[in-house]
């Protein structure tokens, strides 16, 4: 057997266990969902009831669109804690368009069209995305920090404007020409929720983006290894920026969809999401550290957590332990997730050391493609 067929084989191989390793990160979450729906059906009659499908499915869609935002962050070994206030933020800005906007310095008041509106809420959720990508990116503040200070200034700011109530007066006036925001964002197509549709088309957006493009491979290139991505000519600050700001247009987007949801804006809506978000990333199989993740593997947690929680109430358990046990999972899920790395880092070493030393030199390379495969 010559050495080229030998090289052949052991490449073929190690994309073979790559391939393998990959199957059974996202396989956990998927078996984990199985198994939920099988206890929760066996439990409750309603479980599987077409409408309560259609239900949980409306509600996993809020935190998988926002958690599929996060993916993009936790992808280059950042994270972003203001999701759930830029969702607040949000909503506020469109109650606020909605119910009529008083112009500063004058005796007008201004009622736009629901795509002003849209465009206008989705614009400053953009903006704080930027703001957060810009403080991580070009001034070097650590990303738990700068999203942590932003979730407080746009909390902050949602009350501001808001003045602490709630905006009820969202359906608008024909004579005005700003109704249909309800139906817009929170009606529904062939008896499937708006947001469901959303979900899909930006689960299918961002994988695009992550599977198609240079951004995506740039953006597993910094996960994987920020130094020597910057080295090889990824414009890395670029990519983070733009990581943040879809994260923030992500977040905006659940805001109008929630708030048509609840016919409501509140400038306390989306509490806790960001902790959601990062949870079904987790379960899905995603890094914290970056550089590992997909959006079918992020979606499936989605799933895990919203069908975990709604089994839970229909069964008559306590909200209060509701909370213990989605912790407790979202625990496991990153313990045998660290459990398998280790193994297959284990399984790497031994590996490299029975090869000959001329062929070491690939080793680094193995951890950069594990770190940059996506599906």
């Amino acid at each position: 057997m010559t050495a080229t067929t030998v090289d052949q084989a052991t490449a073929i191989n190690d994309n073979r266990r790559r391939r393998l390793n990959q199957v059974l990160v996202e396989g956990r979450a998927l078996i984990a969902l199985a198994i939920i729906i099988v206890i929760f059906a066996s439990l409750s009659p309603n479980f599987l009831a077409p409408e309560n499908l259609i239900i949980m499915t409306r509600q996993v869609a809020f935190n998988a669109i926002v958690a599929t935002g996060m993916l993009l962050t936790i992808l280059h070994g950042g994270i972003d804690l203001s999701v759930g206030s830029t969702l607040g933020l949000t909503g506020v800005i469109a109650g606020t368009l909605l119910e009529g906007w008083q112009v500063p310095l004058t005796q007008l008041t201004a009622f736009p069209s629901v795509w002003v509106v849209i465009v206008a809420a989705l614009s400053i959720a953009a903006l704080v995305g930027w703001i957060n990508g810009v403080a991580i990116a070009r001034l070097n503040v650590a990303p738990f920090i700068a999203t942590l200070g932003m979730l407080f200034m746009a909390r902050g700011m949602a009350l501001v404007i808001s003045d602490g109530r709630t905006f009820t007066q969202l359906r608008g006036s024909p004579e005005l020409g700003n109704t249909g925001f309800l139906t817009v964002a929170g009606g529904r197509l062939l008896n499937i929720p708006i947001p469901v549709y959303v979900m899909i088309a930006v689960a299918i957006a961002v994988s695009i983006l992550l599977n198609r493009t240079p951004y995506g491979r740039w953006l597993y290139a910094i996960g994987g290894n920020a130094r020597a991505a910057e080295l090889s000519g990824v414009p890395t600050k670029k990519v983070i920026i733009r990581a943040y700001v879809l994260s923030g247009i992500c977040a905006g987007l659940v805001g109008l969809l929630l708030t048509a949801d609840l016919v409501a804006a509140t400038p306390r809506a989306g509490q806790l999401y960001e902790l959601n978000a990062i949870a079904a990333v987790v379960i899905g199989g995603a890094a914290l550290s970056g550089g590992r993740g997909t959006v079918r593997g992020t979606l499936i947690g989605a799933f895990v957590i919203g069908f975990l929680v709604t089994g839970l109430v229909l069964v008559g358990v306590s909200v209060f332990w509701q909370q213990v046990i989605t912790g407790a999972v979202i625990v496991l899920a990153v313990a045998l997730d660290q459990a398998q790395q280790r193994f297959v880092g284990r399984e790497r070493t031994a590996r490299s050391a029975k090869e000959p030393p001329d062929r070491r030199g690939d080793g680094p390379q193995d951890d950069k493609e594990v770190a940059t495969t996506a599906s």
